[in-house]
């Protein structure tokens, strides 16, 4: 900071007091010989980025002509945008007439292409026909439901054990309950079965 001075009796510097923006007023402050505020601080750069710094841009022994050409050349071209891209001019160069017209259009655009979207959707048709593959999820599906039910029977069973060799001595009331749905897991088992049987 330019305006940090040195009291010359003490031989100390202080950073003087200086004014907020709201108007309040900060305190002197004194710091060491040799502070460098943090505002006047060298950026740390990497020796990498150091390195790629000091490596010229453009090859040795170009003519410095040459150089600005090609930058010239290459800002056009980024200037130009992707190729094939039409180009739509900014509105602040637009009269409000011209937006007022360029609205319009955007808008009748847009409604004609949904009345045309509306048209397709309309023309189309779902066909409520089932073929083989329409059956093929549902086989898969009690296959699976299958599955779990023998799963569910034979976590039962393992309950009932439990009980009978004395290892489970107060069942809970939810394993109590899944005990005396044994008989109907055994026989959603069977139509499964019987359902599948059928199936193939």
């Amino acid at each position: 900071m330019a305006d940090m001075c040195r009291v010359h009796c003490a031989g100390q510097c202080f950073i003087p007091a200086s004014q907020r923006p709201d108007g309040t007023w900060r305190k002197a402050r004194r710091v060491k010989d040799g502070y460098v505020p943090q505002e006047e601080m060298p950026l740390y750069e990497s020796k990498g980025k150091q390195w790629a710094k000091s490596r010229p841009d453009h090859p040795i022994g170009l003519a410095p002509d040459d150089v600005a050409a090609s930058k010239a050349r290459q800002q056009a071209s980024t200037d130009m945008g992707i190729p094939g891209l039409a180009v739509t001019t900014k509105p602040g160069g637009m009269s409000k007439s011209q937006k007022k017209k360029a609205a319009k259009k955007k808008a009748a655009a847009a409604a004609a292409a949904d009345t045309e979207i509306n048209k397709m959707l309309e023309d189309t048709h779902v066909s409520n026909n089932t073929n083989a593959d329409g059956k093929q999820p549902v086989a898969t599906d009690s296959a699976k439901r299958l599955r779990n039910l023998k799963k569910k029977l034979r976590d039962i069973e393992k309950l009932e054990t439990q009980i009978k060799s004395g290892e489970l001595k107060k069942p809970g009331k939810d394993q109590l309950e899944k005990i005396k749905r044994k008989s109907d897991v055994m026989q959603q088992i069977e139509e499964l079965e019987e359902e599948l049987e059928e199936g193939n």
